[in-house]
This record gives structure tokens, C-alpha cells and sequence, in this order.
């Protein structure tokens, strides 16, 4: 069996070049991207520091405040990308604080190493993938031409061994000439379309048992009764019939699963977790005290606090148990994220407010980078939208005007209605394009069509201008 002790290398990207990467993908937010870059720069700095220092170099942590829809999640999640890191969205406003009934914040921290062994073990299986494939191959060959058993050495064979060792010889010598035969159709794709019965590992995951309580967190450490009861019996298995071209890729992620260390893949995740690792924290104003409640302490405060002070070991540095071992969090990268509309930074309890040093106000974005955001980024809406439609034998084109019609209604709408930010142009753009996608490719088949302003008033005018229907489809 393969073992895999290389160690993962990770991009060592400079600021520049982070920001560079950052604004394929986001528009504006400049001071943001500056910031998570030096971040993250900053991690690769303290790996490359001297020993005796490095373990005291602690992450500074980033607050990002600003109104829904700016870019928030999409900068952290992004770098997490760049960074090759293991990374976990979450938000604030899901934990309660320990005894109380729901998830725990350091549940944050389990399932950040769940994310990381699963992306460790898809790394090790990539790199055994070639020598998987050739098990897999056999596999498949022998479920076609079987090799010629051994025979029992019975009496009646015995008198007969010289003319019977020739048989067997001559048997051999046919079938690896057929499996020769039988491999190189394999390897050209004749035999995709074929079925053949094959043995797999058969699921038995029963769900997870939740346990809700004082100690919290039960829920998160996989009480789960498959990994109690289910191997003691041993790995059961089913049969299935299914195409080669489908039996090629069951059976590779099974071989590939049983070719990797899993015992080194988790070493090395709980290693990344603790030195790459990015918990990015959404709604951390909502476990905020917000500033028109006065003094109250009684309610849902109470709670609210509790989960900032739950939070505070954590993001500070310390040892949270998971099922695969303790995980240190003192290099754990901790983003923070809220729009801050009813309370303030300041209205959060002040260790946690000192835990995170770096302040960054995202701004409201306006019709211009509206217009920036459906056209520059590699995975602008519109871009989107042409290649689904391609996929169909259309081909769309958006004029500019037609952009710019699109960006000035989202503007309008986000300041009459709500402001979503960017994600005005998600509904804007459905509406838009709700009777084309509704025609393709019953109406129309192919062809190329041309969005122009005119095409974008007729279908978005009234809905504009109904201010009560806009509230709902706008």
C-alpha cells in the first residue's frame, strides 16, 4: 500500500499579488483586499520565521463592517482559495452559549477539521490516482475474463499431470491473450456502454445522533451509531449493475481510498487547521449588545453575551477537543463580519473587540460598480448567463446600454426598497431574463440573441415602477 508523506506546499502569493488574484473575482473594496492580503502574507511570514519567535507571532484578526451584498464573504472565501487553506463560513448568530439547547461555538472548530481531512485525503487520493486506476483495471478485467483457477490436486489429475499441466498452461496462455484484448478496448472506450456487475462497499450511515445539553458540543463529536456497531461485523458489501464507464469511477475512489494513509491524512489536516486555517465568522454583530438597549440585562442579551464569551478562549487561543484530537487555535486566522447597522464594533464585549485588531469598513457600492461587477469579474452574472444559455446553442450578447440599465435599476431599487448591495443584480437579472430562459430551447433552439436597453425596459419597467410588486420580485 501507498504512503504519502509529502508534505502540502502552499502558494506563497506576495500582497500584490493577493489583491491582483482578489480583484478578478470582487470589485473595489480596496482597503479590505489590502488587508485580508497582508493577512495572509503575514501567515506564510511567521511559518518562515525564526524558531525561537515563531510560535509567538499571533494572527491579527480582521473585523469587516459594512452592509449586506458589499463582498464580505466573497473576499474571505476567495482568500481561503488563494491561501489553499482549509476554511469554514459561520455564523454568529447560529451558536448559543453553553447550556443552552443548539450548537456550541467551538462546534466551528470540528467541523473546520472535518473540512480539512476531506481536503487532505482528496490531495493524497489525486497523487495515487494513477496506481488506483490500474487496480482498477484489473478489476474490471477479471469481472470479464475471469483468470483460470488453480484446480484442486485431486487423484484423477494427478495420473494425468503431465497432459494436464500442459492443458493448464495452454489455458493461461489463452486468457491473458483475451485479457490483453479486453484491455485495449478498456483503454479506447469501446466497452463503456457495457454492464458488468460490480462489489462495493455498501453505506450504512445512519444519521447523527444530536445530544443537546449543559456541556454542549455533543453534537458535533460524530456520536454516530455506524462508527460504534456498524464495522464490527466488518465491511459489508453490495452488488451493483452499472456501465463499465460508471463501474471505472466507483471502483477508483473506492481503490484510491484504500491506497492513502488515513492515519497521516489527519495528522497532517489537525497541522493545517492549526497553522493555515480560516474561520470566517458572519453576523458577528447580531451576538452584539446593541447600542439602543440600554442597560438591559435580561432577555436574549444574556445569551448574546454568553456567546461572545464562549468565542473569546477560542479566538484568543486555546485547545479544543475534536474527534480526530486537540486542535490549538492560537494561529487559526479569525475573520469577523457584520453590517453593524444596529449595534457598533464597540458595543461588543472588549476582549473580543480587542481579539480582533484590524478594523476594515467595506463601502455601499453604487451604480457604477454595479456596472464594474456584471462586466469585469471572471464570474460576473453575465457571463454566468451566456454560458448556460451556450450550453443550449444560444448565444447571448449584453450591449452596454443594456448594463447600464440593469446597474442604474439595481441602484434605484436598493434605494427605494432595501439595500442588498450586489444582490439586487441576482433578482434584477432572473426578472430580466425570466422569458428567455423560460423559451429555450422550446422556442428557440439557436441562434444569436442581443439584450439591449430597450429589451431590458419592456421586461423591467413596470416592475420598477410598481413600487409594492417591486418589494416582492425586485
Amino acid at each position: 500500500m501507498s504512503t504519502i508523506k509529502k508534505t502540502i506546499k502552499h502558494k506563497n502569493l506576495t500582497p500584490r499579488q493577493i489583491v491582483a488574484e482578489l480583484n478578478k473575482y470582487i470589485v473595489g473594496q480596496d482597503e479590505a483586499k489590502r488587508s485580508v492580503s497582508i493577512a495572509l502574507r503575514n501567515r506564510w511570514r511567521r511559518m518562515n520565521a525564526d524558531e525561537e519567535i515563531r510560535d509567538e507571532i499571533l494572527p491579527n484578526n480582521i473585523l469587516l463592517i459594512g452592509p449586506t451584498g458589499v463582498g464580505k464573504t466573497e473576499i474571505a472565501r476567495r482568500l481561503a482559495k488563494l491561501a489553499e487553506a482549509p476554511f469554514i463560513k459561520v455564523e454568529a448568530s447560529k451558536f448559543t452559549e453553553v447550556g443552552y439547547v443548539g450548537r456550541d461555538v467551538e462546534s466551528m472548530i470540528r467541523d473546520l477539521t472535518d473540512i480539512a481531512i476531506d481536503m487532505v485525503k482528496t490531495e493524497m487520493q489525486e497523487r495515487v490516482k494513477e496506481e488506483a486506476k490500474e487496480i482498477v483495471e484489473e478489476r474490471i478485467l477479471d469481472i470479464l475474463i475471469p483468470p483460470v483457477k488453480q484446480p484442486s490436486n485431486n487423484a484423477s489429475q494427478a495420473q494425468n499431470s503431465e497432459n494436464f499441466d500442459a492443458d493448464q498452461a495452454s489455458d493461461k496462455e489463452l486468457n491473458q491473450r483475451t485479457r490483453e484484448k479486453f484491455r485495449k478496448k478498456l483503454r479506447s472506450g469501446e466497452l463503456d456502454d457495457r454492464e458488468v456487475e460490480i462489489e462495493v462497499q455498501k453505506s450504512n450511515r445512519s444519521p447523527m445522533m444530536q445530544v443537546f445539553g449543559p456541556q454542549g458540543g455533543m453534537e458535533e463529536m460524530g456520536i454516530n451509531l455506524q462508527d460504534m456497531l456498524g464495522n464490527l461485523g466488518g465491511q459489508q458489501k453490495t452488488k451493483r449493475t452499472v456501465t463499465i464507464e460508471e463501474a471505472r469511477k466507483i471502483l477508483l475512489d473506492e481503490e484510491a481510498e484504500k491506497l492513502i494513509d488515513h492515519d497521516l491524512a489527519v495528522q497532517e489536516a489537525l497541522k493545517r487547521v492549526q497553522k493555515h486555517g480560516i474561520v470566517f465568522i458572519d453576523e458577528i454583530d447580531k451576538v452584539a449588545e446593541s447600542s439602543g438597549d440600554g442597560k438591559g440585562g435580561g432577555g436574549p442579551d444574556v445569551s448574546r453575551q454568553g456567546v461572545q464569551r464562549d468565542m473569546l478562549p477560542i479566538v484568543e487561543g486555546s485547545n479544543v477537543s475534536t474527534k480526530h484530537g486537540m486542535v490549538k487555535t492560537d494561529h487559526i486566522l479569525f475573520i469577523g463580519s457584520g453590517a453593524f447597522h444596529v449595534s457598533k464594533p464597540s458595543d461588543l464585549i472588549p476582549e473580543l473587540q480587542g481579539r480582533f485588531p484590524i478594523r476594515v469598513e467595506l463601502n455601499s457600492l453604487t451604480e457604477e460598480d454595479f456596472f464594474d461587477i456584471l462586466t469585469k469579474p471572471k464570474n460576473a452574472l453575465t457571463k454566468q448567463y451566456q454560458a448556460m444559455l451556450a450550453s443550449e446553442g444560444v448565444e447571448v450578447d449584453f450591449t452596454e446600454d443594456a448594463i447600464k440599465e440593469v446597474a442604474s435599476i439595481a441602484a434605484e431599487v436598493n434605494e427605494r426598497v432595501e439595500n442588498i448591495g450586489a444582490r439586487r443584480l441576482h433578482t434584477i437579472l432572473s426578472s430580466l431574463l425570466d422569458e428567455l430562459l423560460f423559451a429555450i430551447p422550446d422556442d428557440i433552439s439557436s441562434g444569436d440573441i442581443t439584450i439591449d436597453k430597450d429589451y431590458v425596459n419592456e421586461q423591467l419597467n413596470d416592475l420598477v415602477k410598481d413600487k409594492d410588486l417591486s418589494h416582492y420580485i425586485l
